[in-house]
């Protein structure tokens, strides 16, 4: 989740004495802020000499929580919902298109796992292509092993483009390659820079391109920069990944940047544990 600090370029009143007076208390960050006795910190901030500016920031940060979760919905609106967000992205395989129901989702994470040389990148691969070409969307690939291969994409197109055309005009190829941005990670740390410069990005329209343009996000694969900081050992480490809450949850915030950002995020990830 968000750390106060940078929560403080749009809520001033999430100032330096507030994260300090926080920071003493071990809170950084909303994850952290939602964690911590709520009622001890009310009565802390009381007793500071700036009480009523602190209590101000509280109930700022608790509205900030507020707008990341949606309201409560009855059967009807949820249905309403469905069917009025039901588009979906093909990911260029029939198979697996029937197990997802028609494909990807907007708004909704995808997890991809199996073993090494199963063809996780592939996919991710062929689903870039089929994204950035058939539904003229913006893919943005998070590479942490250096598997993407831009060659690789390349014949994906040539394959998808048939038989229209027995291989993609050299222009139209440019252009769909131009739609696909790689940025490679090596670290968690990394990542979440990387996630965070993105989403303030999107947020300023800086890369959005229209409101009917799709966004995809893959990752491949989170493992990778998870298993150093879990380990490797141990039967649970393996059910550990697949709930571990912080990748879930900071995902989930691309979900509520609707103002900028209405994409579907593809997660790709290697089974961790023996």
């Amino acid at each position: 989740m968000a750390s106060l600090k940078r929560l403080e370029t749009e809520f001033p009143i999430l100032d330096r004495d507030f994260q300090s007076f926080c920071a003493l208390r071990g809170i950084f960050t909303v994850q952290d802020f939602l964690i911590h006795d709520l009622q001890s910190l009310v009565a802390d901030a009381e007793q500071q000499t700036s009480s009523e500016r602190f209590m101000q920031a509280i109930n700022q940060v608790l509205c900030v929580i507020d707008g990341l979760h949606r309201p409560w919905s009855n059967g009807v609106e949820l249905m309403e919902d469905a069917q009025k967000n039901k588009h979906v992205l093909s990911t260029g395989c029939e198979g697996m298109d029937f197990l997802l129901r028609g494909g990807l989702h907007k708004g909704q994470v995808t997890e991809l796992a199996g073993p090494s040389s199963s063809g996780k990148t592939q996919f991710c691969l062929l689903t870039a292509s089929t994204v950035a070409y058939k539904h003229m969307g913006g893919v943005i690939y998070l590479d942490t092993g250096n598997s993407f291969s831009a060659k690789r994409i390349a014949q994906f197109l040539n394959q998808i483009s048939r038989p229209a055309f027995d291989e993609m005009q050299p222009i139209v190829l440019q252009k769909v390659m131009n739609s696909i941005l790689c940025q490679s990670v090596f670290d968690i740390f990394s990542m979440f820079d990387v996630l965070h410069c993105l989403e303030s990005k999107l947020k300023s329209q800086v890369m959005c391109r229209g409101d009917n343009d799709e966004i995809l996000i893959i990752i491949d694969s989170i493992s990778s920069l998870i298993t150093p900081i879990l380990g490797s050992s141990g039967s649970q480490v393996g059910s550990w990944f697949s709930h571990y809450p912080f990748i879930l949850v900071y995902i989930d915030i691309w979900d509520n940047s609707r103002t900028c950002f209405d994409g579907i995020c593809y997660v790709s990830s290697e089974e961790v544990g023996p």
